[in-house]
């Protein structure tokens, strides 16, 4: 019964996750402004490099609420959401109270690569090996200041990043996010 109620409760999490990125994905079909101005782009690059230095600061939580809107606006940069996916199912599974905010930060890191390399723009793979690597970031300043947010499974990507295996990983995993083609 236990292991009922945990997958149901597991389900019902990831449910969550992903209703929150569709209703991005389906934000951005209608395009509700003009494309973003370098101006907004440097702002945004700012905003992401500083997240993964310090996620949990309080002071850029207006500065991310913006981020997320602009994201949601703007028709050029358009993200694949698979954050979850892309760290696998046993983080899902750990139920970290900082899920949303590293998927976030994942989806940020992937807009980065973006932005940085508009000619790529279309190379997802890359794209969600930015994403995971920028919440990998994230994740490590998170646990230095707050180590009651260890993971586990972000301890086993951080390793698999020492040993050069991130990419082949997340490239796997993210099989099964090319079937969704999401944009932000």
């Amino acid at each position: 019964m236990r292991k009922a109620g945990l997958a149901l409760l597991l389900l019902f999490s990831l449910f969550i996750l992903t209703l929150s990125f569709a209703t991005l994905s389906f934000a951005q079909n209608e395009p509700k402004r003009a494309p973003s101005t370098p101006q907004e782009r440097q702002r945004f690059l700012s905003l992401t490099h500083k997240l993964e230095q310090n996620p949990l600061d309080k002071g850029l939580y207006e500065e991310k609420a913006w981020a997320k809107k602009w994201l949601e606006d703007i028709p050029d940069v358009n993200v694949n959401i698979c954050a979850p996916l892309l760290f696998g199912l046993d983080f899902v599974r750990e139920q970290n109270k900082y899920t949303p905010q590293l998927s976030y930060q994942a989806t940020f890191g992937s807009a980065v690569y973006i932005i940085e390399h508009p000619d790529k723009k279309g190379d997802t793979t890359a794209q969600y090996i930015a994403g995971v690597e920028s919440a990998l970031k994230a994740y490590s300043a998170m646990v230095k200041s707050e180590p009651g947010a260890k993971s586990k499974a972000l301890d086993d990507l951080l390793e698999k990043q020492k040993q050069g295996k991130l990419a082949d990983f997340v490239r796997e995993a993210s099989k099964g996010c090319d079937d969704k083609k999401e944009g932000i």
